[in-house]
């Protein structure tokens, strides 16, 4: 008997028991695992006798995890997401011809997405997949092959590859007259548009001017938004001036359609970088991404 076996509980009581903590329900966990009330129940009767504790109190009007429940639920739940996911790679032939990529939406929309397109014209016998999400962290990137990651460059478990330099100035819609923007005084008297940073790790117009030693509060009716790439959406509609990232704004500089306000800008020492799990090999097809994508920047 392996020592799998012989001392974790079966896979079937776990997949029960996340159903039933998530749901708070043993009728809803059935319904959604195609079993019966009684079935997932038992399963959970199991899965206690197995674990020698109790996961849930059962009440008159439902049920709550107990503390040990809680505690379990934290990391049961990441498990058997983190070999969902690695089971749906298999099944997509990944490491054959998939790769997959984390990043955020704003990444993904502004950088990355124009440079895949002219990676599938070169190599259309790859398919690139992309996951955006703005929640991501070092224990993520081993679900993908590679990860874009905000930072110093430094991840204990992680290889890092400089992509581009945190680079952050106002910018406008191309149809707007701001020749006249020459002071950080006349660009805080401009209709900025508000980037609410709060839920992650990202400068907004306070942060920005404070690195030039210059106090600035936000007008109580200003427009705000919490996404970088909404913020890119409402400058190129004219609705103000807005944060842009180098990285990102780049190329509708280029094109045309925003244009930089004033020459200030900020280096904030940071950059994105691409990488992936150092107990990984990245796999031909992985390997082949990787290197073009770096000979872009």
């Amino acid at each position: 008997m392996s020592r799998y076996s012989r001392h974790l509980p079966p896979l079937d009581t776990l997949i029960a028991f996340e159903a039933v903590a998530r749901t708070g329900s043993f009728t809803r966990a059935a319904g959604e695992l195609y079993l019966t009330q009684s079935a997932v129940s038992k399963q959970i009767r199991l899965l206690e006798d197995e674990l020698g504790t109790q996961l849930f109190e059962r009440r008159a009007r439902g049920i709550s995890l107990t503390s040990a429940g809680e505690h379990f639920h934290g990391f049961v739940e990441p498990m058997l997401d983190k070999l969902l996911a690695h089971v749906q790679r298999l099944k997509s032939g990944h490491g054959d011809r998939h790769v997959s990529v984390i990043c955020t939406h704003a990444v993904a929309q502004y950088w990355l997405f124009p440079r895949l397109l002219r990676f599938n014209e070169q190599h259309p016998e790859l398919t690139v997949n992309i996951h955006a999400s703005n929640d991501i962290n070092e224990s993520l990137i081993a679900d993908y092959d590679f990860g874009i990651l905000y930072g110093h460059g430094q991840w204990r478990s992680l290889q890092a590859r400089k992509l581009f330099d945190e680079v952050v100035y106002p910018i406008a819609s191309s149809g707007w007259d701001l020749s006249q923007v020459e002071s950080l005084e006349q660009l805080q008297a401009l209709t900025l548009i508000q980037l609410d940073a709060s839920a992650w790790n990202c400068l907004d117009w306070h942060d920005w001017f404070g690195h030039f030693g210059v106090r600035y509060q936000a007008p109580a009716d200003a427009l705000t938004f919490n996404q970088v790439n909404l913020v890119f959406d409402a400058v190129m509609q004219g609705m103000g001036v807005g944060l842009g990232w180098e990285s990102m704004a780049r190329d509708r500089i280029n094109s045309g359609l925003i244009q930089p306000v004033s020459t200030f800008e900020v280096r904030t020492g940071q950059a994105d970088y691409l990488v992936h799990d150092r107990q990984t090999l990245p796999s031909p097809a992985a390997q082949v991404f990787a290197e073009w994508l770096l000979r872009q920047v």
